[in-house]
This record gives structure tokens, sequence and C-alpha cells, in this order.
């Protein structure tokens, strides 16, 4: 059944144009995503604004700035929130990083795909309780503008901190009217900036690389081109961080060893 569904997408000539042409215009490659379910999304989506069709739709996204946007944000299920899977962290905050520090180096750390910022803010607010934010190098990156903006301004809806524990909200939240904002000492330690993770190159020595409830979307040739790249920017000894569903299952290929759950050393 789902390599009918398969089939059947990729058949569809008016939707492996729209591929082509958002790859030709924005360097965004649509087809290193899982078709089916993108193609779900980006349907329901072309619908809602009233297009019959995906070429119809992309000429409009290409006039129409803030369609652009939505089709980013759609594309990329901004679906984010802070100290998500609350005993992850906890390892992040008790075991990962001591053993990181034991180095005495500056510690460089990146969350990628950020989204709206929900999880380098996670990690700058633990950082910022162990006393060494200020020392250490936050870069987060999305290829969205929209969610980049939004996560610059910091500001969130309650239901997005329901998991942040009550002492630490009350330390780097400050609520105004119906959002909490984020503590600004947060804010200037973390680098945001926009990245292509499929097409653009990485920077190294990363000691910890955040990558969360992302790769479940790419194909699983991305998925391995994605690992090979990660494992290059990491020095020896530094972390890789995924989501509950994104456990890798042969990480020697990549150079990776399993320590923590959802948590791979690179020897």
């Amino acid at each position: 059944m789902a390599d009918r569904e398969e089939n059947a997408v990729t058949a569809d000539p008016d939707y492996m144009g729209f591929i082509h042409s958002v790859k030709q215009s924005t360097g965004i490659d649509l087809a290193q995503y899982k078709e089916a379910q993108m193609k779900r999304r980006l349907t329901t989506l072309r619908m809602k604004n009233g297009y019959h069709s995906f070429s119809e739709f992309f000429a409009a996204m290409m006039k129409d700035k803030a369609l652009f946007y939505e089709f980013l944000d759609r594309m990329t299920i901004n679906v984010s929130e802070f100290w998500r899977n609350p005993n992850r962290w906890e390892v992040l905050r008790d075991v990962i990083l001591p053993d990181l520090q034991r180095s005495g180096r500056r510690l460089k750390l990146w969350s990628a795909a950020c989204s709206t910022g929900e999880e380098p803010y996670t990690l700058a607010m633990i950082l910022a309780d162990k006393d060494i934010l200020a020392q250490t190098g936050i870069l987060a990156t999305d290829i969205d503008d929209g969610a980049l903006a939004k996560a610059k301004q910091g500001l969130y809806l309650e239901r997005s901190l329901k998991d942040v524990p009550r002492d630490v909200a009350a330390r780097y939240f400050t609520p105004e009217g119906p959002v909490f904002k984020v503590s600004e000492s947060l804010k200037k330690n973390i680098d945001f900036r926009k990245q292509n993770l499929l097409l653009d190159k990485f920077d190294e020595g990363f000691d910890l690389i955040i990558c969360r409830n992302v790769m479940i979307y790419f194909t699983e040739e991305a998925k391995n081109k994605l690992y090979h790249k990660f494992s290059a920017s990491l020095r020896p000894g530094g972390y890789l961080f995924v989501g509950s569903t994104e456990q890798i299952f042969t990480p020697a290929q990549y150079g990776f060893e399993s320590t923590e759950t959802f948590f791979y050393r690179k020897k």
C-alpha cells in the first residue's frame, strides 16, 4: 500500500514540476523529504489558499512573500516546545555537559533546525543555571525566516512552557499580557542564522549538535547524508542529540557510538 502511494505521488507531473521549480528558485530540495506526507501537507495548504494546481501555487508563492513563508512553515512543521521530553534534557544537564566540560575549553554548541527557538533557549537556560552560558557559544539555525524571526522575538504562549520547571520559568520568562517573554540574558548568547541543512556546508569543531524531530521527515538517503555531515562537524568526543523517534540503528557507520538514549558520541 505504501509503495503504491509513493508511486502515485511520483507519477504526478504537476507536483513533480513544483518540486523542480522550488529547487531551481530556492535551493530547497523537496525530493529529499518523504514524498507522500509532504505532498499531503502541501496539497492542504494549496487548496486552503484557493489554487487548483501546484504550478499556480508556485507562481503565486514567488510573488507573495507571506505565502512563501506559509509554505516554508508548512514544509518544516514548526512544532516545538520548551523542555520537550524533559528526562532527555536532564541527561544532557547531568551527564553530557559535565563530560564535555572536562576538556576545559569554551564549548561550541549547535541547535540545528531550531524552529521558533524553544530548543536553543532550553539549552541556554540549562547553561545559565550551570553558570557557563557566557563562556559557551550557541549557534541556532533554521531554513524558515518566519520561524527565526519568532525565535529572535522570544515571545511564547503559556502552553509552550508546560514542561519548564516552575523555578526555571520564573527566572527566565516575564509575563507580558497573554504571552511570556524570554530573558534578554538568554537571547544575547544565541546566534540565530538561516541555514538549509541539506544544501549548506556546516561549520566544524562542535562539542554538541542537537537535531531533534526533524530527520523523520527526510528520506533514508537524505538522513544518511546528514548523519555523515553531522559527524564531520563534531570534534572527537562530541555528541549528537536526536529526537525520541530518531534512533540511529547503526551508529558506527557514521563514526558514532551510542551512549545515553538518543545521544551519540563521536569516536
